[in-house]
């Protein structure tokens, strides 16, 4: 009796002390021992519930469904698992991602490559913006009127042929292809203004990819506009959009430049910006969406930092956004529709269960992948 005394009064203890920190309402003292054993169990699991198996549940939510979402997304969710675990349980996804790619690219090498498919083109494409009217929207169709062609160039057509490279593939017409890139001085894009204002993240990926491809580098001329655009001490004054737009074209300067989750990068070779980070990373998780508070995380993963308390952070806010009924991370109002989190849910699945990166799959590391090949493709010269 006085072992189950002692035993009872440590774990009432215990219970009093975990209730400090949980909403949960305190145990009666006069609730059995084995009841109380198997509640403070609950209660510490609720407490600290494991990142992993939080990665497995909302990865358990799109598996189950993946297919059933557009080719885009299921091959974007695919890739990105494929190359965090190499299983090729994601083989039919990263085909269908192949094909997306095949598909765009026989469209552009012959039906829109003459200055004036490209017009014609770049204006019916513009017209999606004209109906929108959040400020995201009206900033692209201010800016992206007066040089359309970027729709075609770097929103489409970059994007396929960077995709395909890293597949270690091209299309059959790349040379014609590489010869549209080359009809164009990018710079003209990526250190103007206003259009860093509108699409920073898709700027960072694309003079990344121009540099992957071997073509024009204009890497740096965009960061250092970037940083005139967003200088730090300016943040108090950003609308929570154009704040949103900072932190998303700061966190794809890192994916970009790790090819996407298949290369290290150095903090020191961007240490500017993992400066940042660490200083302004309460204001982020207050002012951006989880998908970008995920983003954050990552590029500290993928930077070796694994153990910095940004880490930490980030991981903390996305395991608490989780909605464990539906099984994954919700939208800022609450939605739960599968095709619109995609992004947001494979980040949070990276975040929480990160597993290194990987060059991959490419057809000379990973032939079984690539037996049969989408129409218009072929092994790089």
């Amino acid at each position: 009796m006085r072992f189950l005394h002692i035993t009872s009064s440590i774990i009432i203890s215990l219970l009093v002390t975990s209730n400090v920190y949980s909403s949960e309402p305190l145990l009666s003292i006069n609730t059995p021992v084995v009841d109380i054993q198997n509640q403070l169990t609950t209660q510490t699991t609720n407490l600290n519930p494991s990142f992993e198996l939080d990665a497995d549940l909302i990865r358990s939510t799109y598996e189950a469904r993946l297919y059933t979402l557009p080719a885009f997304k299921s091959g974007h969710y695919g890739l990105r698992m494929y190359r965090q675990t190499l299983d090729n349980k994601y083989a039919a996804a990263i085909w269908s991602d192949m094909a997306r790619v095949a598909s765009r690219l026989n469209f552009f090498a012959n039906e829109v490559h003459t200055p004036e498919q490209i017009r014609k083109y770049a204006e019916q494409r513009i017209k999606s913006y004209l109906d929108e009217e959040s400020e995201r929207s009206q900033l692209r169709y201010q800016i992206t009127k007066e040089m359309p062609e970027y729709l075609y160039l770097g929103v489409d057509l970059l994007g396929s042929m960077a995709r395909a490279n890293e597949y270690g593939l091209q299309h059959l017409e790349n040379n014609r292809l590489k010869q549209i890139i080359r009809r164009y001085d990018f710079t003209k894009y990526a250190t103007n203004e206003a259009m860093i204002k509108a699409w920073a993240a898709q700027l960072a990926n694309q003079v990344y990819w121009l540099r992957q491809l071997g073509e024009q580098d204009v890497v740096e001329e965009f960061i250092t506009t970037f940083r005139k655009v967003y200088p730090d001490a300016m943040d108090n004054s950003l609308s929570e959009q154009q704040f949103g737009n900072k932190i998303y074209g700061l966190t794809h300067i890192i994916f970009a430049a790790s090819a996407y989750y298949q290369h290290s990068v150095r903090e020191q070779d961007h240490q500017w910006l993992f400066d940042y980070y660490r200083d302004n990373i309460d204001t982020i998780i207050a002012r951006a969406k989880e998908d970008v508070v995920a983003e954050v995380g990552i590029n500290f993963l993928l930077a070796g930092l694994d153990n910095d308390p940004v880490v930490l952070k980030t991981r903390k806010v996305i395991q608490q956004s989780l909605n464990r009924d539906q099984g994954l991370v919700p939208s800022v109002t609450g939605g739960v529709d599968l095709k619109k989190g995609e992004h947001r849910n494979v980040l949070a699945i990276m975040l929480l269960d990160w597993k290194g990166v990987h060059a991959a799959p490419t057809i000379s590391q990973q032939p079984e992948l690539f037996r049969s090949k989408p129409y218009g493709l072929v092994a790089k010269d």
